[in-house]
């Protein structure tokens, strides 16, 4: 069960324009094998602490928002690289399994599948240290190649791959007029040509910040603001993620802040945002507009954190149905 944050309307309209018709997705992004461990609080430096319990998964940006948008029902292809190990050929497995084509994916005999080391807290906050291994070799043929055959639906790419992929992507989009949602997480991996080239852009609040640095953006006094400054610096349509705050958004017709609902208990924040990220992107891909895609994924991110782990945690179709309802 679910309330509401902040006082104000929401939008309650939860289905897509009826002419709609749907279109694929094709996520570029990081692919890692993820190593849990649960533990009551973090060890200080040089401190030695015994973990409660521990579990393996699928993980990566990139993944985890292909895997969220092919749980939700959008038809999903992923590009990236893995190593040419077990570990490659598991999370290849993986994905296959959620539903998400894997045919675009490299196996790299010079590097290894990524890798994230992730302690969760019992107050579901987490720490993470990622390697990021095929990721991080991952080329611009590889890319290229992969991409030859994709001329219809929806870009999306974050920044956990090296920056030269990311533009490339970018140069795809053009070139052929297909929208591209930009995660910027994190921001030094993707350059202001690639913002500049998305339909959307979202960034968390530290990355918005960044951003706004960088861009020589002069500072302003609330989110809704900043959004709508990068906005007019990047022309791009804007969602920064606030957390358990919500979204502020900015496109054509002005910004607004969408609450989030209130989870009853959070077990873990592990890959919300990713959560978050892939649910807009597979919306918008389903025809919905802006602000009820953001609805949809603020709802579906606060129902990730009442459940450990990544993948597991993304709601399907219906199960989105029956929050929002």
């Amino acid at each position: 069960m679910f309330t509401f944050l902040s006082e104000g309307a929401v939008t309650t309209s939860t289905f897509s324009d009826p002419d709609a018709v749907a279109v694929p997705l094709t996520v570029v992004g990081s692919i890692n094998q993820d190593y849990f461990t649960f533990v009551s609080d973090f060890p200080q430096p040089g401190e030695t602490i015994l973990a409660e319990s521990a579990s393996t998964g699928l993980g990566g940006k990139g993944c985890n928002q292909a895997v969220a948008a092919a749980k939700l029902g959008a038809t999903t292809r992923f590009v990236g690289a893995v190593g040419a190990d077990a570990v490659g050929d598991s999370a290849i497995s993986a994905m296959r399994g959620y539903g998400v084509d894997v045919t675009g994916i490299a196996r790299r005999a010079d590097v290894g599948t990524g890798s994230a080391y992730i302690a969760v807290s019992n107050n579901g906050e987490n720490t993470i240290i990622v390697h990021s291994g095929a990721n991080g070799a991952i080329s611009v043929g590889d890319v290229s190649a992969a991409l030859e055959a994709v001329t219809t639906g929806i870009l999306l790419i974050q920044g956990e791959l090296p920056s030269a992929v990311n533009d490339a992507v970018a140069a795809h989009a053009r070139g052929t007029g297909l929208p591209l949602i930009v995660n910027a997480a994190p921001i030094g991996a993707v350059s202001d040509e690639a913002i500049s080239a998305a339909s959307v852009l979202i960034v968390n609040e530290s990355e918005a910040f960044d951003l706004t640095i960088r861009a020589d953006i002069p500072a302003v006094t609330n989110h809704e603001d900043e959004a709508l400054a990068i906005r007019d610096r990047f022309g791009t349509s804007v969602v920064v993620t606030l957390g358990a705050a919500g979204a502020a958004v900015a496109d054509k017709t002005g910004a607004w802040t969408q609450p989030a609902p209130k989870p009853d208990r959070v077990r873990d924040t592990t890959g919300a945002g990713d959560g978050f990220v892939g649910v807009l992107a597979a919306s918008i891909c389903a025809g919905f507009n802006l602000r009820d895609s953001v609805l949809r994924a603020v709802t579906a991110a606060s129902h990730a954190v009442t459940k450990r782990g990544i993948g597991d945690s993304y709601v399907t179709g219906p199960e989105l149905a029956a929050l929002l309802s």
